[in-house]
């Protein structure tokens, strides 16, 4: 039987019903669930494997069961094999999760029916170069954040692109997003609202010094570099809020285009000014 991957929220306790019910209903129509280990914890109807492996089974469908936060880990996990995804909001806003759990099983039915659509998100890549050399890199749906430490002084950062100086500033930190994040942390720091096809990425200074540095938005092909030039005490990397790192004194943070894309299932024609305006309250009077 074909499989399907499930990813569930930590904590949810609505999940100890959910679950099974859903095992029972993918294996009534035709295919093979097997459980992240957060589900895992709610139920054993179903095998499980670490997150991360989740793709090594072959799913032919992901479906999430959180908030956004969730989809963007699993995003990053399943972004390398293009497996879609289906996320159902479990979570508060919920701005990337658009299914309710009341309408789970009907947006099942439709999948099954073949009448969905594919709504492909952009990523940006991040590589942390270090004293000449390449030290990791990374994939992120959202956004990539270098910041200062929790000391309440700002660090000093230079921006490239394609090769050219931009700017030297002081401030808190430097956000990259793609269109997607547009709506999460760079909005929070007074950016620009992208809608998702659009061919770009943006740069947003947190909290500058210079109340005249403001974002700017470049193309989706552009190569952008981050530097350390001063820090209080310590700086950070930051992927889609999750997952982070200490930076160096003179550390550059190198971000481009992913070759990576998430593919989100689309079922319903709400589409992307809907979800602003209940979501986000955004053109309402």
């Amino acid at each position: 039987m074909p499989c399907v991957a499930i990813v569930c929220k930590p904590h949810r306790e609505e999940l100890k019903r959910l679950l099974p019910e859903l095992i029972a209903w993918l294996r009534k129509h035709g295919y093979e669930p097997v459980l992240d280990r957060e589900g895992a914890g709610y139920t054993a109807s179903a095998p499980s494997v670490d997150r991360a492996d989740l793709p090594k089974q072959c799913p032919g469908l992901v479906i999430v069961l959180g908030g956004d936060g969730t989809l963007l880990a699993a995003a990053r996990i399943f972004a390398t094999v293009g497996t879609p995804i289906l996320s159902v909001n479990l979570g508060f806003l919920g701005f990337l999760t658009e299914v309710r759990l009341a309408d789970l099983y009907a947006t099942l039915e439709n999948w099954c029916a073949g009448c969905h659509s594919l709504d492909e998100r952009a990523m940006v890549h991040a590589i942390l170069w270090r004293e000449g050399a390449e030290v990791t890199s990374f994939e992120a749906l959202n956004e990539i954040v270098v910041s200062k430490g929790d000391i309440a002084r700002m660090g000093e950062f230079a921006v490239e692109l394609d090769g050219r100086s931009v700017a030297r500033f002081r401030a808190d930190g430097v956000i990259v997003s793609t269109p997607t994040g547009s709506t999460a942390y760079t909005l929070a720091a007074n950016g620009p609202i992208l809608t998702p096809d659009v061919d770009a990425m943006v740069v947003t200074p947190i909290c500058p010094h210079l109340l005249t540095l403001r974002p700017i938005v470049v193309r989706g092909d552009a190569s952008l570099i981050v530097r350390i030039e001063g820090v209080p005490n310590v700086a950070l990397l930051t992927i889609d809020g999750q997952q982070g790192l200490e930076l160096h004194l003179g550390d550059e943070v190198r971000c481009c285009r992913s070759k990576y894309k998430v593919k989100l299932v689309r079922l319903g024609d709400t589409g992307f000014f809907e979800a602003l305006r209940s979501k986000l309250s955004w053109g309402e009077l």
